[in-house]
């Protein structure tokens, strides 16, 4: 079994498409070790604040295979294969850690370079995996967060009303 995290993200009816996906992955890997919620504002561009959260979930399947159920997820909850980086978004499911893969393939890159760069996905890694390590710079994530800039940190953990019943 591989022990992978997902990003998930959404700004539009987000209180429908985070359930939704965490329900859709469960069925698809069983438990989930999930972090807290983050409302974040909008990051490249003017937009409604998203709800950020990480996932772990142990699996047996090839990493492209794992990537190919998130897009179908995303599908499946109304995300459009058109979508800009930086738009609002039903939903987004990132495959940021797979084991120790070190993938750079065209559009699969692992462990995701958001990892270091966005403090919403980096906060909710290092809340349920603070000892594992960082399979490039070999740094723990609880590590990683210590050292990452938050002058401006625009989030803030939320317990919406469908995750206080959980």
């Amino acid at each position: 079994m591989t022990r992978g995290y997902i990003s998930i993200g959404s700004n539009i009816d987000k209180d429908k498409y985070i359930p939704a996906s965490l329900r859709a992955l469960e069925q698809v890997f069983g438990e989930l070790t999930i972090s807290s919620i983050y409302e974040t504002e909008a990051v490249g561009f003017t937009g409604d604040a998203f709800y950020n959260l990480v996932v772990g979930f142990d699996s047996d399947l090839e990493v492209k295979a794992v990537t190919k159920l998130l897009r179908q997820i995303e599908l499946d909850n109304g995300r459009t294969r058109d979508s800009r980086k930086f738009a609002a978004r039903t939903l987004d499911l990132d495959l940021i850690l797979y084991g120790d893969l070190i993938i750079n393939d065209g559009r699969l890159q692992i462990p995701r370079d958001e990892i270091e760069h966005y403090a919403f996905v980096l906060e909710p890694l290092a809340e349920i995996a603070p000892a594992l390590k960082h399979p490039i710079s070999r740094l723990s994530y609880a590590e990683l967060w210590e050292q990452f800039d938050k002058t401006d940190l625009k989030q803030k953990r939320v317990t919406p009303f469908w995750a206080s019943t959980k």
